[in-house]
């Protein structure tokens, strides 16, 4: 029987699709699945640092595993991610019952990791570190939609994210080798991909000029790897994120009006509606060049959903600037938001600054602040009312009554109450007959 593994995954897209390269390495190392953690031989936790209570939550389930292993010393205890990058040594020191801790930039050398661990040894993997093109195979969750890694790292230097210190500077795909895995995703029946990047509009940066480039000095752009890799047959619709406003072009927003498998769906993070908290993060925009990117997707994309990023409770934030958080939210009029309370993570600048706010403050401004997206969100879903919309079926949803669940375009979670299998991964036509404020029902239309 072959030995099993359990990955529990916190935080982002990135870190998901890392995961599943993980879960590729396990594989074809012989282990197989399962979702019994205390069934498993080997327990991966791939962490996220973007917040402290992701960070407890990661000592809290690692605390239950240390204890098992002291009965089960065959146990291996992986932590991968960016909790173990940043933490590194000093995370043996306070759980020594771990056998490896690893930085993201290893993912795919996690076989080569664990041998060095079956010797006998103690492994920590936290220096910096060039990620190899990836030639593993990921166990993807979906058979119908795929992560694919376009750029690694980031080089901003936002003062409050940990993210450029725990996963490294900017590192590009090339544009063929993302081109290979999408034409083999697209070969094995996959309709929809996502392409990934903590900044995609970083895009190429990195990347020597000539080949497809058309951006400054014939540098190749996120735009350009949108067209090249556009036509891959079988591939219907292609996602991304997340996109950063300092760099958001007005090339790239008229690409995605004339590439019709691209969806009418942009992430685009404001994290402030005011110019001041938005300076002491060091984000290089202001509210008004945010506003003038939204109204520019609008201008040619009307129905285009808008989603973002907000963080609450930045070191010094007034409530005047806290409202003209809310202001922002109120006027643009986003389909979702995701909310943060701001949180201190070590080695950033905004951990050590004065006029930290209080918890309780936060707590507040949170909840005001979350009350105000579900209700522009709920607005934002009438126009969705009595409409037929274009769904792709990625499965059934796994709580009763188990209704089929897929995405419109926009990336409206939409619910199909028909027992069919044969309708996964298809893109079926469906009259919304209810709306809610993060999803849709709908009901097959016969042609």
């Amino acid at each position: 029987m072959s030995p099993k593994y359990h990955i529990i995954t916190f935080g982002c897209q990135m870190n998901k699709a890392d995961s599943e390269r993980m879960a590729g390495v396990l594989e074809d190392m012989g282990y197989s699945s399962t979702e019994d953690v205390n069934e498993a031989q080997l327990v991966l936790y791939n962490t996220c640092s973007i917040r402290d209570n992701a960070e407890q939550k990661v000592y809290s389930y690692l605390g239950r595993q240390a204890k098992r292993k002291h009965n089960e010393p065959g146990l291996t205890l992986v932590v991968a991610g960016c909790v173990a990058q940043q933490e590194g040594e000093k995370l043996l020191r306070r759980v020594p019952e771990i056998d490896l801790v690893m930085g993201p930039q290893y993912a795919n050398r996690l076989g080569d990791l664990l041998e060095q661990v079956f010797q006998g040894n103690q492994v920590v993997a936290t220096e910096e570190s060039y990620i190899e093109e990836d030639i593993t195979k990921p166990r993807r969750q979906s058979k119908i939609t795929a992560w694919v890694n376009v750029i690694y790292g980031c080089n901003e230097r936002c003062t409050y994210c940990i993210v450029p210190s725990v996963r490294g500077v900017e590192q590009s795909r090339t544009p063929e080798a993302i081109k290979a895995e999408i034409t083999e995703l697209a070969k094995q029946g996959y309709k929809e991909i996502t392409l990934l990047g903590q900044n995609i509009d970083a895009y190429g940066r990195d990347l020597p000029s000539g080949g497809i480039g058309r951006g400054v000095g014939g540098k190749v752009t996120f735009t350009d790897l949108l067209y090249f890799i556009h036509d891959v047959e079988g591939i219907d619709r292609i996602r991304f994120a997340t996109s950063h406003p300092r760099y958001f072009s007005k090339r790239l927003i008229q690409a995605c009006y004339e590439l019709p498998k691209v969806c009418e769906h942009f992430h685009i993070p404001f994290q402030s509606g005011d110019n001041d908290i938005l300076k002491a993060m060091a984000r290089g925009y202001t509210h008004e060049r945010y506003r003038q990117i939204i109204d520019q997707i609008r201008e040619l994309m009307p129905d285009a959903a808008i989603s973002a990023d907000a963080i609450v409770g930045f070191p010094g934030e007034t409530e005047e600037q806290f409202n003209k958080t809310i202001e922002l939210i109120e006027d643009i009029g986003f389909d979702n938001v995701n909310t943060a309370a701001y949180s201190p993570r070590p080695g950033t600048p905004a951990a050590v600054w004065q006029e930290q706010i209080p918890e309780e403050v936060k707590t507040d401004r949170l909840q005001r602040l979350n009350h105000v997206v579900q209700q522009q969100a709920a607005k934002r879903s009438l126009r969705f009312t009595d409409r037929v919309e274009e769904v792709l079926i990625e499965g059934f949803q796994p709580k009763e009554p188990r209704p089929l669940m897929g995405r419109t375009r926009t990336n409206r979670i939409t619910f199909l109450h028909e027992n069919r299998e044969d309708l996964i991964g298809q893109t079926v036509r469906l009259q919304i007959t209810e709306v809610r404020p993060f999803s849709l029902t709908g009901k097959l239309i016969n042609e």
